[in-house]
């Protein structure tokens, strides 16, 4: 693609944000939790989509939402009995849907770098079991990966009133993941932490994501939503 289609792709994607955004305004706004109908939000790190899809169905639509996993598209469907379904009722109701994305590199995805987000949402990240969970080697690989979304959902958030969510489990070996303390070294300030209660979003199923158990769920236990800012004029 040369330079000249290159601008005009971008110019018709800003457009299209900007159609969006009107359209959002001129909805009435319904609440799931501490999400509204009348913010932008991304979804990463989608496993079987059922998180997205519950806030659609509180929502009565999705055309506000981006949601995206790091899987391919025949890959969740082997994995996760429900995927293919919540996807297409997903898009049936607005949203779009993007597969391999890669929440370390995701400022740089084709689409999600044209657009800012008032919520980015990322819900129990983890890299998969690779060593034991709490062995030295699997919390720095957790480490690095929060660090990753953290730097990259930065660029991705709205200046004003922007937010950067974080589920994550509570207590040992959760707590070496060192998740504020990463935030606040890439210029995010912690704002607030919620428990995180599952049947606030009726719907949502957990999965454990990998092996051959992949479609069960995992045991959530005591687990918080960390909610992160921009610090004050810290910009990009």
């Amino acid at each position: 693609m040369g330079e000249e289609e290159e601008e005009k792709e971008e110019r018709r994607e800003s457009d299209d944000s900007d159609e969006e955004e009107e359209e959002i305004e001129t909805e009435t706004e319904k609440w799931s939790n501490h999400y509204s109908s009348k913010q932008r939000i991304l979804l990463v790190g989608e496993g079987d989509f059922s998180f997205s899809l519950c806030l659609a169905r509180e929502f009565g639509f999705s055309h506000n939402m981006v949601a995206t996993c790091l899987d391919t598209q025949e890959t969740i469907a082997n994995k996760y009995s429900n995927a293919v379904d919540n996807v297409r009722e997903l898009e049936e109701r607005g949203c779009l849907v993007f597969y391999g994305v890669d929440a370390m590199q995701m400022s740089q995805h084709f689409f999600l770098r044209t657009h800012k987000f008032d919520r980015v949402i990322y819900n129990f990240p983890h890299v998969g079991f690779i060593f034991r969970e709490n062995s030295y080697c699997q919390i720095q690989l957790n480490k690095e990966l929060v660090k990753g979304f953290l730097r990259n959902a930065k660029l991705l958030l709205k200046e004003e009133n922007g937010e950067i969510h974080v589920t994550h489990k509570e207590g040992d070996p959760y707590n070496k993941w060192e998740l504020v303390k990463k935030a606040e070294k890439i210029g995010l300030t912690l704002q607030e932490v919620v428990p995180f209660c599952k049947q606030d979003y009726p719907g949502y199923d957990n999965k454990r994501a990998q092996g051959y158990l992949s479609d069960a769920p995992f045991h959530i236990g005591d687990s918080s939503t960390y909610k992160f800012r921009l610090f004050p004029q810290s910009g990009k």
